[in-house]
């Protein structure tokens, strides 16, 4: 199995604009969640940017990579070098890196990408093809 570089970047173009929205469009998500969509939509990114580096990755490893690059950048906003912090302050370094921790966000990764591996696996598991 070997996921298409083409749709990947469509559907990467497409996760981070409706990330890009989630925090910048009130009411686009319910406001009972928060910026947590946005989170899990962060994480649904990172999927895809691993799926387009590695295309034959199998579904759960990639996902399993995926969850901990998240999980290990959520930690990482522990720490607070001040190289780091002032990184963390630019556009680009806020929108990878993030600027706290928090232990939800770890949840909103996990979640997101659950539902990116779940996508993915069902576009492309196998078929059932020849019959009896």
């Amino acid at each position: 199995m070997r996921r298409h570089r083409g749709w990947l970047c469509v559907a990467l173009a497409l996760v981070i604009a409706l990330g890009l929205a989630s925090r910048r469009v009130p009411g686009l998500f319910p406001q009972v969640l928060q910026n947590y969509p946005g989170d899990a939509l962060w994480a649904v990114a990172l999927f895809l940017c691993i799926a387009l580096l590695r295309p034959a990755m199998p579904c759960g490893m990639l996902a399993s990579l995926a969850l901990i690059v998240a999980w290990v950048d959520e930690f990482a906003q522990l720490i607070q070098a001040p190289w780091l912090v002032a990184l963390r302050r630019t556009t680009a370094g806020h929108l990878v890196l993030g600027s706290g921790f928090d232990p939800l966000d770890l949840v909103a990764y996990a979640i997101g990408i659950a539902l990116a591996a779940t996508v993915d696996y069902l576009l492309h598991r196998p078929r059932g093809g020849g019959g009896p």
